[in-house]
């Protein structure tokens, strides 16, 4: 895949990230750390760049955590239900095996009256 050059202003300074990310991606989460960044340096005026990136990065680290687990616990769950379902197949090709012996065996015993 090509890398695409995109060019980002972050907190005033210019940047270009090489990405083999779409431009509008990267464009947008470039976006998102300037938002995220100019709101601390609002909300906390004595905060520097440095300060707010790595507030920023931090909760970013955060969220990415949470997600992971999330994934992690979603994963988890969709493998216990794909053994239920699987033991539940089995149950009912167990059952289905019974039902056909015990008509087999009713029909034996019709037989023979």
């Amino acid at each position: 895949m090509a890398a695409n050059r995109v060019k980002l202003t972050i907190c005033g300074a210019n940047y270009v990230i090489v990405s083999e990310d779409a431009e509008p991606y990267v464009q947008e989460l470039g976006t998102r750390l300037d938002e995220d960044m100019n709101g601390l340096m609002t909300a906390n005026p004595a905060i520097s760049v440095t300060g707010a990136a790595v507030v920023t990065a931090l909760g970013y680290l955060d969220e990415l955590q949470k997600a992971v687990r999330s994934a992690d616990n979603m994963r988890a769950q969709v493998r216990d239900y794909l053994e239920d379902a699987s033991k539940a197949k089995l149950a009912a090709e167990e059952a289905r095996r019974e039902v056909e012996s015990l008509r087999r065996q009713l029909e034996q015993l019709r037989g023979r009256k």
